[in-house]
């Protein structure tokens, strides 16, 4: 195992793994708009390498995110039926960033896959990967370094609400990441 320190040896890492280039092949093959590979799929694959575990647990979610105003939430939904028939060895998740700003209390519409990666609850989720022209391209707008350090912090917009912030809380609670990977640090999880 190699120690992973910065934005391309995650991404040589990513395509190293025969099922994330595989999974990052099925997505481009999808020829949505703005559409990555992210969050808690990113995440538990480096946090079990650096730990020395099995790198990609296929009993977690592929969470795939995109931005399309012309496809409706019952479009995106159906998709996601297809997608996991195509593909039933690992559990899809397809979001539609264009609806997903409801499921966080006090937040205006998304504009891009990028605005609403930066709107995550955590830091070290807020990343997304995707295969193009048979390169890697990330997007981190919170930059890598949480992700690498095992340290679980609120994005700013998860910070500036009060109920944001409480979500956040909760949530990060009802994960208990740090029961799988003991050295998490958690962070602003005492009200302030």
């Amino acid at each position: 195992m190699k120690l992973v320190t910065n934005e391309e040896e995650i991404k040589q890492l990513v395509l190293a793994n025969p099922h994330f280039k595989q999974i990052l092949g099925i997505i481009e093959e999808l020829q949505l708009a703005d559409c990555w590979l992210c969050a808690g799929t990113i995440r538990n694959f480096i946090w079990n390498y650096l730990s020395g575990k099995e790198e990609l647990d296929q009993s977690n979610d592929v969470d795939v995110i995109f931005f399309d105003p012309m496809i409706s939430y019952e479009e995106t939904s159906q998709l996601e039926r297809e997608l996991k028939k195509a593909h039933p060895q690992f559990n899809w998740e397809l979001k539609n960033e264009v609806y997903m700003h409801m499921h966080n209390p006090d937040t205006a519409p998304y504009k891009s896959t990028y605005d609403a990666l930066a709107k995550f609850p955590e830091t070290c989720t807020a990343i997304a990967i995707r295969l193009k022209d048979g390169q890697v391209e990330l997007i981190a707008p919170h930059g890598v370094a949480d992700l690498l350090q095992f340290i679980v912090a609120a994005t700013p917009h998860f910070k500036t609400s009060t109920t944001r912030k409480k979500i956040y809380q909760e949530r990060v609670q009802q994960k208990n990441w740090q029961a799988r990977w003991s050295q998490i640090q958690l962070m602003d999880m005492a009200e302030e």
